[in-house]
């Protein structure tokens, strides 16, 4: 007796007893037989005239491919992508029969009701719509929900790197996140994050959600935010000139997976030389400062004293956190000039994190400006004037 001959009999022996439909008739002895297709099998299999109750195992979901497609088709509308993957939730009930009908006839390797759902969706949706399935690292993920018939899609995160430059006083570099969601995502900040757009990252957000937000689609359980990775940082009165600092950011679930300009301008903020790259850096990149301080002197000061300041291009400067724990920078370059009896501009190339203000007051610090020149001394403002990644 053939393997058929005898797949054809134990077949026939199932549908004695429960009425299967042809996709999970053909499923249980598709992988036996080496065959790709459940239907085929399945309808070969079937005995003439057979019952036509509903599909003991899946109730009939197979045969709502097509609205199950349609779903998928809905949700994913406005997103870019080269790959997808789909998963899909059923019923504990429907998994439980099919287990029961595989361990009584002993059907070992056979492919569960899940996996078969989930091949044959992701079969017609790729025909449908020419995207590849990947199961790794697929470009959207869609999700079924068979339960309570709903369907998501997320996609693979994209990263930006850019510059800006800031050449107005006033703009904090950093955005406040919304205090209904603190950052996570949800109607009041129309899943951004952010509710208000007042700052450099603000500015940047609002083009980045331009470039790679919703297209479309007016599902609003998928949050489209941007995560910020900062090379150093400046006060809101601080300027940002020369070829602007480095930033990097994180899309989350973006739309669109391309970008379509690479500058762009909003009054004092200027973005520059935006691409998209593989991944954030794995580690803190190392930079170099070009930094233009303002210091004010708590009394009158000569320029015997300022000349002492070279010195601190010769050590290190141990900078402590909250912790107690100690790094060291370095003053690449240093050069002063005196604005008034107590008041001098200050000139640095310095090693990226260095807190200048804190090496102008030498808090938790040193040596510092103030250390150095024996008085206190504040920074009243610092401008970046360039930064050059190493």
């Amino acid at each position: 007796m053939s393997e058929y001959q005898k797949i054809l009999l134990a077949a026939h022996a199932i549908l004695a007893k429960y009425p299967l439909c042809s996709y999970c008739l053909g499923r249980l002895y598709s992988k036996q037989l080496r065959l790709l297709s459940y239907k085929p099998l399945g309808r070969r299999l079937q005995i003439s005239g057979c019952n036509t109750d509903r599909c003991y195992i899946c109730k009939d979901l197979f045969a709502h491919l097509d609205n199950f497609l349609k779903m998928m088709l809905e949700a994913s509308h406005g997103y870019q992508g080269k790959s997808f993957s789909v998963g899909v939730m059923i019923k504990p009930s429907i998994i439980d029969r099919d287990d029961h009908i595989r361990s009584q006839y002993k059907l070992r390797g056979a492919d569960g009701i899940k996996t078969g759902i989930t091949r044959e969706l992701a079969k017609i949706f790729s025909k449908k719509t020419k995207i590849a399935l990947d199961h790794l690292d697929p470009d959207l993920t869609i999700t079924l929900n068979l339960k309570d018939q709903t369907c998501q899609t997320r996609s693979k995160s994209v990263v930006v790197s850019g510059r800006y430059t800031k050449t107005q006083r006033g703009l904090p570099q950093k955005q406040k996140p919304c205090d209904n969601c603190c950052g996570r995502g949800c109607r009041t900040c129309n899943f951004h994050g952010i509710a208000e757009f007042d700052s450099v990252e603000g500015v940047i957000s609002g083009f980045i959600f331009e470039q790679f937000g919703n297209a479309g689609n007016n599902n609003n359980n998928n949050n489209n935010t941007a995560k910020f990775t900062w090379i150093g940082g400046e006060d809101s009165s601080s300027l940002v000139l020369g070829c602007g600092r480095p930033f990097f950011v994180k899309i989350q679930n973006p739309h669109a997976r391309t970008l379509s300009v690479s500058d762009a301008c909003f009054d004092s903020v200027q973005i520059r030389d935006l691409k998209i790259i593989p991944r954030s850096p794995l580690k803190p990149l190392k930079f170099i400062s070009s930094v233009r301080l303002c210091v004010h002197a708590a009394s009158r000061i000569d320029s015997a004293s300022l000349r002492r300041l070279k010195s601190l291009q010769r050590v290190p400067i141990l900078v402590y956190d909250k912790s107690g724990k100690r790094s060291e920078k370095r003053i690449f370059s240093l050069k002063y000039k005196k604005s008034s009896e107590n008041t001098f501009t200050l000139m640095l190339d310095a090693q990226g994190g260095l807190p200048v203000k804190r090496f102008v007051s030498c808090d938790d610090l040193t040596p510092g400006v103030s250390e150095i020149l024996g008085l206190p001394c504040v920074c009243k403002q610092f401008d970046i004037i360039n930064l050059t990644v190493q």
